[in-house]
């Protein structure tokens, strides 16, 4: 029988139906939005991402004609925290990775346990971003739902506790919140003690690919499925993309370009030296027992090209509905054009919700410098992307510096589709970029989680490495190389420039 990876995102849900070897049988997605009530501040109504999910899982099991499942994975975004109340229903929204409402906590973090030894307990450098501080903004600004709250769930075991009515949550994501003792595998007393949380709060953690109970009776009903499926632990998105990928091994490293963009290291060990914690990255727990993963992190990614398609080129997403083509192809053009055009003669800083690794600066703001007449749409989307992966090269930069080789990055999510992009990650990395049969590895990685829960596979990362297929590869050019290594010279003085200016405002 098939399986189904749920992949639950921060502006989108897909739902992919797989066969036990891997081919796609069927696939349905939704998107939907990002509440931003306050500057700074970034919410979302999880109630309606679960009916948005539930109808996602409804048309997947139409797609393909109302089958038998053997088993549902979940790969989620991370950090976020939504409390509920003792009936289960949700107290206010759930609060973003990406807000950056809680400097005054994170302060109030700094002098109690200090920024290095919270990264040597977690894995997770003091930043808005974190879980943590989130909870601590809750309690001191909404008294009322911290103590009305029953249970904090972050995104995976919200949508486990709705699939099955139990509360579950992987290894993996529990330590991307920086409440979970990244060497003694379970949530630290240390830390809960100080901020007056009881433990009963939060969900049970398991390993990834955790059998945690079959799908609710009712559910399989609406849904259309004739048995009751098993539901299992997942991960964390970008992890769950790792394993879907083939990252099984240390050393192994992706790039991840969806709402945010991410590369991901394998590790056998947590690696906290001085020079990582110094670039505020993050250690946590691969969904593949014993193995860590070293993630970087980029905030704005490819929501920062549908923020300017939805904004700007609502005519090129006309244009590409009627002739039945890909939005984002028509609003950067032609692609054999922009595959052979030299570095755009301007340069967008991407930080429109901050800046990501290394500088976790929430001050810092977007920018596009060197503007002309005549720039056309299709200049500042390529500035955009150019912009973006420039970006990427200055964390690919400092991971060389700390001694963290990559041969080469397999690439995933809804930039992999690209093959402009995807050559322009070679030329401006110098790093070859490989693109797997599988884009949507997210959604694989959690289906190969549920197949192993469900007992179809023993060990996951040994089916993932005989089902991952490369289609194609792209090698750095030369020339190109060293074009946009002069334009990258450049970029790396926008954000030192513009520093102060965006402080000040």
């Amino acid at each position: 029988m098939p399986l189904i990876g749920l992949d639950i995102g921060t502006t989108g849900c897909k739902a992919i139906l797989f066969s036990e070897d891997g081919n796609i049988l069927a696939s349905a997605s939704h998107e939907y939005s990002i509440e931003i009530p306050h500057p700074g501040w970034a919410e979302q109504d999880i109630e309606k991402v679960w009916k948005l999910a539930e109808d996602t899982l409804r048309q997947v099991i139409k797609n393909a004609g109302h089958p038998s499942v053997t088993a549902i994975g979940l790969s989620v975004q991370g950090e976020a925290i939504v409390p509920v109340n003792a009936r289960g229903q949700v107290l206010r929204p759930a609060i973003l990775g990406m807000d950056t409402r809680t400097a005054t906590q994170n302060r109030w973090l700094m002098n109690q346990f200090g920024g290095k030894g919270l990264f040597q307990k977690t894995g997770m450098p003091i930043h808005t971003i974190n879980t943590l501080p989130k909870l601590l903004w809750i309690r001191e600004n909404e008294p009322e739902t911290w103590h009305s709250a029953k249970h904090f769930y972050l995104y995976e075991d919200y949508f486990i506790n709705k699939l099955t009515g139990h509360s579950a949550i992987s290894q993996c994501l529990a330590s991307r919140t920086q409440l979970f003792d990244l060497h003694q595998k379970h949530w630290a007393p240390s830390i809960l003690e100080v901020i007056d949380l009881p433990v009963e709060k939060l969900s049970l953690v398991y390993q990834s690919g955790y059998p945690v109970a079959p799908l609710k009776p009712d559910l399989a009903r609406s849904m259309g499925i004739p048995n009751r499926p098993v539901v299992t632990t997942g991960g964390h998105d970008q992890a769950c993309g790792a394993l879907g990928v083939g990252l099984t091994r240390p050393g192994l490293a992706m790039v991840s370009t969806g709402t945010a963009e991410v590369v991901e290291i394998a590790l056998d060990k947590p690696v906290l030296s001085d020079s990582i914690f110094q670039a505020n990255l993050s250690c946590y727990c691969h969904v593949i027992p014993d193995l860590y993963l070293m993630m970087t992190l980029n905030h704005s990614g490819g929501l920062l090209l549908r923020w300017y398609r939805d904004t700007f080129c609502q005519e090129e997403v006309h244009q590409a509905q009627h002739q039945g083509i890909d939005a984002y192809d028509m609003i950067i053009g032609d692609p054999n054009e922009a595959l052979n055009a030299s570095p755009q003669p301007m340069l967008v800083l991407p930080h429109f919700a901050g800046s990501g690794t290394p500088a976790f600066d929430v001050t810092s703001r977007g920018a596009i410098v060197g503007l002309t007449f005549a720039a056309r749409k299709q200049d500042i989307a390529r500035a955009i992307v150019e912009g973006l992966t420039y970006e990427l090269n200055i964390n690919l930069e400092i991971l060389r510096q700390s001694g963290v080789r990559i041969n080469e990055l397999r690439a995933i999510g809804g930039g992999a589709r690209s093959k402009f992009w995807l050559q322009l990650k070679a030329d401006i990395t110098g790093t070859p970029v490989v693109r797997p049969a599988i884009t949507e590895a997210a959604c694989w990685g959690a289906a190969l989680l549920a197949g192993q829960g469900a007992g179809l596979y023993p060990n996951a990362a040994q089916m993932v490495e005989k089902s991952v297929q490369w289609i194609e590869r792209y090698t750095p050019d030369p020339i190109k190389m060293a074009a946009h290594q002069a334009h990258f010279h450049l970029y790396q003085q926008l954000y030192p420039v513009l520093k102060p200016i965006n402080t000040r405002l």
